[in-house]
């Protein structure tokens, strides 16, 4: 679907709020930097350009940014390759769909509703969006009510009971699909109306005992328009990313922006094709319904500015979106290990689910939080090592180039010094 794609701590998250247009001068803005200064190899650093550039001459994808920052500081960030294969080449700050990397977006926009007692982790969905209320479970060829409610909670972790229909093929998965497929096509349903279906939906498992990637956050963005009395575009928009001076990120481009739109790629026939192509992209038009799950299109240094508040623990440059402890809690498992290893196509060993983010739990990946868009834009924040990393390309299938380990083995070897204190990186 081409538009779809610590539980203590947070006690006391929902007692006082910060005020999000508040100077907070604990942290510095981003800034350019030589690499030693945040102590990093420039030697080692260099080797990203080549590695990218050898990936797209192997006709892996057509272009490709890799951006990498430490303590605020960026210390790299290139552009490789083409933004229209052969004719336009890539700038870096061109703009990407980022699909699923809306998700901590729309995580983070619930959680200042948290703060601000809108929200309760632990509310009832169906307070806030009747048409939960009554929802049932497919068990075995039959419908029965669910064990507990889901809740706030369970829409940020993925355990709402809740699928996609694309990572599955079990009857409820087929039903999604029978379902949402056609909403594609509907330029005129709204958020509230395509909410509405899939609260007409089986659950797949009840509200607490399985994490599926799902249609949760896309819930979550009209749970925010509820409770903000917003449409979720317009939270974005002045809750988020006007006090972060985020300027190219919407859920469509603008029209003096269309240039800048990549071309998305896959492999046929040995070649390069482009399977939305910018010229005719619907990330052109202004979307009948905002998903919060996958509907952003972004720019490295717009998204940098988001990942970077949140290496910061809520702050960038004077403006606080979030207390420390809530983006502390977010990024921290939130999954007991009667839901682990998660399954996303094959398990994903050694990480555990905040609320809004892959963690990982333990080895060289612990504390290291991250996510990825389907069509291969991926960021990762180690808040040990105070590092904010990217590589993003726009080729599909998801995971079908590898860019990102190359990055991390790059990154971690220009380590002057480790923070961890332990040889074992990424």
């Amino acid at each position: 679907m081409k538009r779809l794609a610590c539980l203590s701590l947070m006690a006391a998250v929902a007692c006082t709020a910060p005020d999000a247009g508040a100077p907070d001068a604990r942290r510095p803005a981003i800034t350019m930097g030589a690499p030693e200064e945040v102590g990093l190899s420039a030697e080692v650093l260099a080797e990203i350009g080549p590695a990218m550039e050898a990936v797209i001459e192997e006709g892996q994808t057509g272009g490709i940014v890799t951006l990498v920052a430490r303590d605020g500081v960026v210390v790299h960030w290139e552009a490789h390759g083409w933004r229209v294969l052969g004719e336009d080449p890539l700038e870096r700050d061109d703009v990407f769909r980022i699909y699923s990397m809306t998700k901590p977006v729309t995580s983070v926009a619930a959680m200042m509703l948290v703060e601000e007692g809108r929200l309760a982790l632990d509310q009832p969905l169906g307070d806030i969006l009747p048409v939960f209320a009554d929802v049932q479970v497919y068990d075995a060829g039959e419908l029965r009510p669910p064990t507990r409610s889901i809740t706030i909670r369970d829409l940020l972790r993925h355990t709402s009971g809740l699928t996609y229909g694309m990572f599955g093929n079990t009857p409820v998965d087929r039903m999604y699909l029978d379902a949402l497929q056609p909403l594609e096509m509907d330029a005129g349903r709204t958020l509230a109306e395509t909410v509405d279906v899939v609260a007409e939906l089986p659950l797949l498992a009840d509200p607490g005992t399985l994490w599926n990637y799902s249609m949760s956050t896309d819930v979550l963005g009209r749970v925010v328009e509820v409770a903000s009395g917003m449409s979720l575009d317009d939270f974005f928009r002045t809750r988020i990313f006007e006090p972060l001076g985020i300027e190219d990120t919407a859920f469509h481009v603008a029209d003096e922006d269309h240039h800048r739109l990549l071309d998305v790629y896959t492999r046929q026939g040995g070649r390069l094709i482009a399977v939305d192509a910018a010229e005719d992209s619907p990330f052109t038009e202004p979307p009948s319904w905002y998903s919060g799950g996958g509907g952003l299109t972004s720019t490295p240094s717009d998204y940098l500015k988001f990942a970077q508040m949140l290496a910061n623990e809520g702050e960038l440059d004077g403006v606080r979106l979030l207390r420390s402890e809530t983006v502390r809690a977010m990024t921290t498992n939130q999954l007991d290990g009667a839901l682990l290893p998660m399954r996303l196509g094959g398990p994903i060993p050694s990480h555990g689910w905040g609320m809004g983010f892959a963690v990982g739990m333990e080895g060289p990946f612990e504390d290291i939080y991250w996510w990825a868009g389907i069509a291969n834009t991926r960021f990762w924040i180690d808040p040990v090592e105070g590092i904010v990393a990217f590589a993003w390309t726009q080729y599909l299938p998801s995971g079908g180039v590898d860019l990102d380990s190359v990055l991390r083995g790059i990154v971690y070897g220009s380590l002057m010094e480790s923070r961890r204190g332990d040889p074992a990186l990424p």
